[in-house]
Formats: structure tokens, C-alpha cells, sequence
């Protein structure tokens, strides 16, 4: 089955980049200069370019999002380490979570296991953040939702969720290379959202911009995203504007 194995993104200072990821987050640097929480999670890879990375509201990237059992446990852990963390929020039907920012700027957000209230009594260990942390949401923007959902279907991807924001005009999708079920075939049901934060996989949130709107593409050196690597694709065809690239 395919998979979502890489997140590579521009920055300046790729080792501070490690570093943090690392020292903060709780992440392994693996023998290829990647880092990550291992198993089927995406790893990150830093690449050295120029500038300063400015994010723009209609950037295809927007954010990672890590999922904790814990966060009120991951925003004090974080904020004893000097960052500076929002406080965590129930948002509308969609999650439990908070905000912060690495050395570069991009954004990470922790997004609990559980809406605020109905954190279960699960084992977990204090030493790690939020309890244990993974990379489970990499989050991406579309003005079209079609060849993203057809792309995402033949690259062979389930849809696991469907989430509007109608306030902030936008709609939420959620794929991943996967052969679970969610607790319900609407996948619009709020059910499946709590259940979607426990997965221990990548999953491909893609932010629908519901308004007119145009996604801007990177340009090739530009500090920021630079593109998801799956593996296990035929080929890197990218009709959807994700920019993929494919690995054996």
C-alpha cells in the first residue's frame, strides 16, 4: 500500500530545523538527516534555501497538526521549554487543539485524541509530549476539491472525513492510505472526527476555500513547502496541485 513518507520543507537553517524537532517535539533523526516518530507516520526533511519563510492565508501548504492524549499535559511541556503555545480550545465540531510555531515559522498545531471533556483514562507516558505524540494530520490547501478527490482516490487513498466550517467558508477533507472503517459511513458525522485524531498514520487534511479564491504554488527555491514524497505510486502525476512526488 502506498504512503505518505516524506514532508519536505524549504528553510534556512535545516539543522536548527532537526534540532528542534528533535529536542522540543520528541522526534528520532534517522541515518538519511530526516526526523520523525517513526512507524507509519511521515518523517520531515529539511532542505537548505535562502530567505525567510513568509506563510500567506492562501498557500497550497497551511500546517501539520500533532495529535496528543494529553494537551493541556503538551502545552505546559512546551511552554516550560520557552515556545510560545496558544492555549488549547475546544474549536466548534472540530477539535480540542492549540497552536505554535518552529524556529522558521511554519505552523504545528496540537489537536488532542479527544473533544474538550471527554478525555478517556488512558495509559501514557508523562516523559512524552502530550503524553505521545504523532504526526497525524499533513494539511494542504485546494480552491477546487474535484481533481483532489479524484487524484486522491486513484493514488488509491479512503476518505475518512468530511468537515465544514461554513463560518470561515471552508470545508475540511481527510484521506489516507489506509483499509480502516470509520465508525460511521456519514462522513460528515462528528463521530468519526475523534476517532480520526487517534490514527496512527499520516492522513492528508485538505482545506477546501469555499470562497473565490486562487491557491498559490511555491516557486521552486522559495523558503516553505516544497512537496510531499509517497511511495508506492506508479508514477508523480499531479493533476490535483499538491505537489507530489513520487518514491519506489
Amino acid at each position: 500500500m502506498p504512503k505518505i513518507e516524506t514532508l519536505l520543507l524549504r528553510c534556512k537553517d535545516p539543522q536548527a530545523q532537526v534540532r528542534f524537532y528533535c529536542d522540543h517535539l520528541g522526534m528520532t533523526e534517522f541515518d538519511d538527516g530526516s526526523v520523525g516518530y517513526g512507524g507509519e507516520q511521515a518523517k520531515f526533511r529539511f532542505i537548505q534555501t535562502d530567505g525567510v519563510y513568509e506563510p500567506q492565508r492562501n498557500d497550497v501548504y497551511w500546517k501539520i497538526a500533532l495529535a496528543v492524549p494529553n494537551i493541556e499535559l503538551a502545552y505546559k511541556q512546551l511552554v516550560a521549554k520557552g515556545i510560545d503555545v496558544g492555549q488549547p480550545r475546544q474549536f466548534k465540531e472540530i477539535g480540542y487543539l492549540a497552536h505554535f510555531c518552529d524556529p522558521e515559522g511554519f505552523t504545528i498545531e496540537l489537536i488532542e485524541h479527544w473533544f474538550l471533556g471527554n478525555r478517556q483514562d488512558d495509559v501514557i507516558d508523562p516523559e512524552l509530549l502530550g503524553g505521545g505524540a504523532h504526526f497525524n494530520l499533513l494539511t494542504l490547501r485546494t480552491a477546487d476539491i474535484a481533481p483532489v478527490n479524484e487524484a486522491c482516490l486513484s493514488w488509491g487513498m479512503t476518505p475518512l472525513s468530511i468537515q465544514p466550517v461554513e463560518d470561515y467558508n471552508f470545508t475540511l477533507y481527510f484521506y489516507a492510505f489506509t483499509s480502516d472503517t470509520p465508525p460511521s459511513s456519514d462522513l460528515q458525522a462528528v463521530d468519526n472526527r475523534e476517532w480520526l485524531y487517534q490514527r496512527q498514520y499520516t492522513v492528508l487534511e485538505v482545506q477546501h476555500l469555499l470562497q473565490d479564491s486562487e491557491v498559490r504554488q511555491p516557486k521552486e527555491t522559495e523558503p516553505g513547502y516544497a512537496g510531499m514524497v509517497i511511495s508506492g505510486l506508479a508514477d508523480s502525476t499531479d493533476d490535483a496541485g499538491l505537489i507530489v512526488r513520487a518514491s519506489a
